[in-house]
């Protein structure tokens, strides 16, 4: 293909390619006109397939496509168990077309290169390994927390990749069973822009709606955080659900931020542990806290000063309650580098916990996490790209990675949940 094609190539257009390596976002890597051509981020394809791929957008520099045709296929190729997971249909899972295994492979050398090119990490020192959750069925009905976006005529469903087009389903095979059984998407809702179904793993189910005109649609589908916010209204269900984790039961409005996969609380907290190793007195913070999971988990094995430091006014009163038995916990409200600038968390500390939102926690609450020195850090992170940013800025101050363990938290999605061990070199 010459470079005069290449550059003509307009939105539908179809090319034939062979698809190389997976990158951050759920698509694989190709080029145009050979090895140092155009870069094409494809969608629906695996490793080492030739496709004909369809172009979605244009970009300067690279271009995204759908893979409409599979002419060699790779084994790892399964037939997708939901009937929306195609080019064109719902955005929500990015790897249904791909084996079990071939998820784990695909997530993991993601990670890894990440970590190499972000965070500058030796390649010869990094193994990571995907670890799957314990569940009946490891890759669906796993989703506890559901939005459903509404379309101009008050119908439900799921949103297509990288838009704002609403796709009507029958159900989602990735939600949980108690999500599933809901009418939702039977009905029409004249009224809202969104719903969300919540199934909690207390046995609680919910479901809220935002209210048309108070909010913008999301754009495409947001696995790692539940939307918080006053303008979700409560349509049916608990006002609070119930959540089992870490050896207690935590209760928590619906719209408040809980891990989507009901095995990933304990996951998490059982590796921040086995990394922190807390001993009786240290003392410790818990950055982006939320209701304080990780807090309680530490604070039963130190009996010292814990302090959660949260943002968001929901975390900050669940914590409170959830927690209100702990002797030695500090509540802070308040964004994490405005707390820790202004000198409202403050050292000695022998442990941090950081577990911040997708974006990552940035450079500057990163220096001041190393300033403090303290003995270990655990980072817990939903995102590998922003994990790796700042685990170069960790390094920067001196500090070495120790270990970073990976888990399927999110099956059939390309999301990735991330707890990386930190010490100060």
């Amino acid at each position: 293909m010459t470079g005069a094609i290449i550059d003509d190539l307009v939105e539908g257009d179809r090319v034939e390619v062979t698809v190389g390596a997976p990158a951050h976002g759920g698509h694989c890597v190709a080029r145009l006109g050979g090895p140092h051509g155009r870069v094409i981020f494809v969608r629906h394809a695996l490793p080492g397939e030739r496709v004909t791929a369809e172009i979605t957008e244009l970009h300067r520099g690279y271009l995204r496509a759908d893979a409409v045709e599979i002419h060699e296929p790779s084994p790892d190729r399964v037939t997708p168990p939901c009937p929306y997971a195609h080019p064109g249909g719902c955005g929500g899972c990015d790897l249904q077309h791909a084996s079990g295994e071939a998820q784990l492979r695909w997530k993991a050398e993601v990670v890894r290169e990440q970590l190499v090119r972000l965070a500058g990490l030796d390649p010869e020192g990094i193994f990571v390994r995907v670890e799957p959750l314990p569940a009946k069925d490891p890759l669906l009905g796993w989703r506890t927390r559901v939005r459903y976006a509404v379309d101009a005529a008050g119908r439900p469903g799921l949103l297509q990749h990288r838009s704002h087009q609403v796709v009507p389903i029958d159900r989602c095979r990735i939600a949980h069973p108690a999500i599933q059984d809901l009418d939702v998407l039977a009905g029409d809702w004249p009224d809202v822009d969104a719903v969300q179904a919540v199934a909690s793993t207390g046995g609680d189910v919910a479901v809220l709606g935002r209210p048309s005109g108070t909010a913008g649609p999301a754009h495409g589908d947001d696995l790692g955080e539940a939307p918080e916010g006053g303008s979700l209204i409560r349509l049916s269900g608990p006002a609070e659900v119930t959540e089992q984790a870490a050896g207690r039961a935590w209760r928590i409005p619906p719209q408040g931020f809980w891990q989507v996969h009901p095995q990933a609380a304990d996951t998490l907290v059982t590796a921040v542990l086995e990394m922190l190793r807390p001993a009786a007195g240290e003392t410790t913070w818990d950055l982006y806290g939320g209701a304080g999971l990780f807090a309680a988990a530490i604070a039963g094995r130190t009996g010292a000063r814990v302090t959660v430091v949260e943002s968001s006014p929901a975390g900050v009163a669940a914590a409170r309650a959830n927690l209100a038995d702990l002797p030695h916990l500090d509540i802070v409200e308040a964004r994490v580098e405005v707390a820790l600038s202004r000198r409202r968390v403050a050292g000695p500390v022998d442990l941090v916990v950081l577990d911040p939102p997708r974006a990552g926690a940035g450079a500057r609450v990163v220096r001041a996490v190393a300033a403090a020195r303290p003995r270990a850090v655990a980072y817990v992170a939903c995102d590998p790209a922003a994990l790796a940013r700042d685990l170069k800025t960790f390094r920067a101050e001196g500090w070495h990675v120790k270990e970073v363990r990976a888990f399927d938290c999110f099956p059939m999605t390309q999301h990735v949940e991330c707890v990386a061990h930190l010490t100060p070199a």
